[in-house]
């Protein structure tokens, strides 16, 4: 086995969370830093290109390519469950949406025994995040790394769309990002000067001269070493040699809602009856790993419009000569389209408090090329329903003690019956939308789910038939105090039970977030390096 210099930190995952720590840990030239990838640097052209993300959601050059386990609340059906396998994680092949979620979901994690974590403490981190120009409000960070631009293509259709939302009572929110989110918005990307503003971008090529810090492409980790119950060393496979790297100050697992739980078991971290069954040494019991799983689950519903106002007209023959040069010269048009163009946030019914239900809003549809690889020849635009706050739990896995065996992947999408009226409520959202008289003249045919489904139990079946993760899989390491059996990391992310072992990663939510996921995974980086920091101060 190859030896590596010892450093100081091994970062496992150079996703969003894992280049925010590299970057912050060797802002400190005495500390040596080490980040491992097992993917490829982030050279893939369509990574940098908007539209790119329906390229990159099925390119297995930069992509794990999961797929979830069959179940029978979703029709049996193997799900696709993309995770970024390059530079930038999932950061550089996700939609580029920009959310925060509720004050409140942070606030739920603080007072489930998780002190630090309410949104008061992460707002400064938000605002560290960003560079938000076109926003003034306090809340909002302007000089951060990541730049963020709101999506003002297709006029006509927004105002149609705005027009026919307050028509169903909900006002335009010119930024959901600064307190209340409820109403309708156009969306928030992460992009600068129209190509994708990934945490690779922003984060680590600025620093990537840094001498104290190494960052290995093509590095996938195999299992953390442990001396007694304190880990401090990590093998991994670089071009098909085995390697290892000493940490004399932490291991770091950055690896997401999937890698984080899967590494740990394969390390000997987890249950410990279901590890001795797959004939690995338990180093420490904890059954709350890869427990928790939660993703967000959308049902999509297709319009058709009378007129040629969306995307799809414009993807082929010289309307699509014509795209590429507003791209090139503007950074407009059909390829700065991002998986979301407007936004949502609704009540499902009047007698919830706080918004649960979201519309993603995208200004073109797939249908007759379900896999992005091609857009409909016919004008359309698509909503994707999404619950917010879902309640079904599933679980995450490693089948055997092979680190290239995928994990078993279990979502567990609509087992909660909150979660399937919900859905079903934001199918009746779009359809309220579409059939508003402000939205009369543009209203062409519903292409699905169809005009002849009206029942609740119709509409929930085709959401089981044909519905698809939205790919904010978080929860799967969740954060919780010592007490409860089922945490796995306390509020300093330290893995219980274990010395020199962090995850800092979406999968140490203890609930998802009322929105999309990136920016939070980045804002519990930033105040994850910031413990980090303080504890090695604290040890010295």
């Amino acid at each position: 086995m190859t030896g590596v210099a010892d450093f100081d930190y091994v970062i496992v995952g150079a996703g969003s969370a894992g280049c925010v720590l590299a970057a912050r840990l060797s802002e400190n030239p005495a500390h040596r830093v080490l980040l491992l990838e097992a993917g490829p640097e982030d050279r893939n052209r369509w990574i940098h290109i908007p539209i790119g993300f329906g390229k990159t959601l099925h390119d297995a050059s930069v992509n794990w390519l999961y797929r979830t386990e069959p179940d029978a609340a979703t029709a049996q059906r193997k799900i696709m469950l993309p995770r970024g396998k390059v530079l930038g994680g999932s950061s550089s092949i996700n939609g580029h949406v920009v959310t925060r979620g509720l004050a409140q979901d942070y606030d739920a994690w603080a007072a489930a025994g998780n002190p630090g974590w309410d949104f008061a403490a992460l707002l400064p981190y938000f605002r560290k995040i960003e560079n938000a120009p076109g926003f003034a409000h306090p809340t909002r960070g302007h000089d951060g790394p990541v730049n963020v631009e709101t999506s003002k293509d297709l006029p006509r259709l927004s105002a149609a769309l705005i027009a026919a939302a307050a028509q169903c009572g909900l006002a335009y929110n010119p930024d959901y990002n600064s307190g209340a989110i409820e109403g309708i918005a156009h969306c928030q990307r992460s992009l600068r000067r129209g190509l994708r503003d990934s945490a690779a971008k922003a984060y680590l090529h600025p620093v990537r001269g840094r001498p104290n810090l190494v960052v290995e492409c093509g590095a996938q980790a195999a299992r953390i070493r442990f001396a007694g119950m304190r880990a401090v060393r990590v093998d991994y496979r670089q071009n098909g040699v085995a390697c290892h790297a000493s940490a004399r100050g932490e291991v770091i697992l950055a690896a997401g809602a999937i890698g984080s739980p899967h590494l740990l078991e394969l390390s000997g971290v987890g249950n410990a009856a279901r590890l001795q069954g797959l004939g690995i040494e338990v180093v420490a019991n904890l059954p709350g790993v890869g427990e928790n799983l939660q993703d967000h689950f959308i049902a999509r519903s297709v319009w058709k419009t009378t007129r040629a106002i969306t995307f799809n007209e414009r993807a082929r023959g010289w309307r699509l000569l014509t795209q590429i040069a507003r791209f090139g010269l503007f950074r407009t048009g059909l390829f700065s389209a991002g998986a979301a163009h407007m936004l949502i946030f609704a009540r499902s019914d009047r007698t919830v408090a706080l918004p649960d239900l979201e519309l993603t809003i995208t200004p073109f549809s797939v249908t007759q090329s379900p896999d992005f690889s091609g857009l409909d020849s016919f004008p359309a635009l698509s909503f994707a329903a999404v619950p917010l706050r879902p309640r079904s739990r599933g679980s995450v896995h490693a089948r055997s003690a092979n680190s290239d065996q995928a994990p078993a992947i279990r979502p567990g999408y609509l087992a909660h019956e909150e979660d399937q009226r919900v859905t079903v409520a934001g199918l009746k959202l779009s359809r309220q939308l579409i059939e508003t008289a402000a939205f009369s003249r543009l209203r062409g045919e519903e292409v699905s789910p169809g005009a002849q489904l009206h029942r609740d139990d119709e509409l929930l079946a085709y959401a089981r038939q044909t519905g698809l993760s939205i790919h904010h899989a978080v929860g799967s390491c969740r954060m919780g105090p010592a007490d409860d059996c089922m945490a796995v990391v306390d509020a300093g992310l330290r893995v219980h039970g274990l010395g020199a072992l962090r995850v800092v990663d979406a999968s140490i939510m203890p609930a998802l977030v009322s929105g999309h996921t990136n920016f939070p995974t980045l804002a519990i980086a930033e105040k994850a390096a910031d413990m980090i920091l303080a504890d090695a101060r604290v040890a010295a």
